[in-house]
């Protein structure tokens, strides 16, 4: 026996349904999967060597002043490096103090180097994050961080720098700054190390 027409074309369409759901959830999982590869994966340099001034890389033993056009200062987040411009004046009017910086804006990969050094140092990971954040879950990485390289000039941050909204961070980091208040205002209360 022979379908009418319009039978017969609802009877493929239903057919074709499962198909199509199916091959639409394939299509769904495999971006997502291929995206999330994608941001998890950076490969980590294995030696220094690797790193350069595009990493945001400063080498050990040296710093950068405020007005460098190197990517560790340029690749920082605008308020903070405008607020650290603006402190490093009167540290120098007043105090006879530069403000340098040994860290700053850092590359995902540079942030991944730091944090497996931290481990072989420190012998765990827990250990290593007090002191070295993951990847993307660093202030550096986002350039919403700085680590300063003078005694005198971290103590003119820690007693001054909140007429600037800048704050240490971190009770075992005195280098570490962030922009954490607004200008004037109070400065949050130091957390312990880079766990909390």
């Amino acid at each position: 026996m022979r379908l009418p027409r319009r039978a017969s074309l609802v009877s493929a369409r239903r057919g074709l349904l499962p198909v199509a759901l199916t091959l639409s959830a394939l299509v769904a999982l495999t971006g997502c999967t291929a995206a999330t590869t994608a941001v998890v994966s950076v490969p980590a340099p294995t030696d220094v060597s690797q790193l350069t001034d595009d990493d945001g890389y400063i080498p050990e033993g040296t710093s950068l002043t405020l007005d460098s056009d190197l990517p560790a200062i340029q690749r920082l987040d605008p308020q903070l490096l405008e607020a650290l411009r603006a402190a490093d004046r009167t540290a120098v009017d007043e105090h006879g103090t530069t403000i340098t910086i040994v860290d700053g804006w850092r590359s995902l990969r540079y942030q991944e180097y730091l944090f497996e050094q931290a481990v072989q140092k420190y012998g765990s990971e827990h250990e290593a994050e007090r002191w070295v954040k993951r990847g993307a879950d660093s202030a550096h990485v986002s350039g919403h961080a700085v680590d300063i390289g003078t005694a005198d000039a971290m103590d003119f941050l820690s007693r001054f720098g909140s007429e600037w909204g800048i704050c240490q961070i971190y009770a075992n980091e005195a280098w570490h700054f962030e922009l954490a208040t607004t200008p004037g205002g109070e400065c949050p209360q130091l957390l312990a190390d880079g766990r909390g």
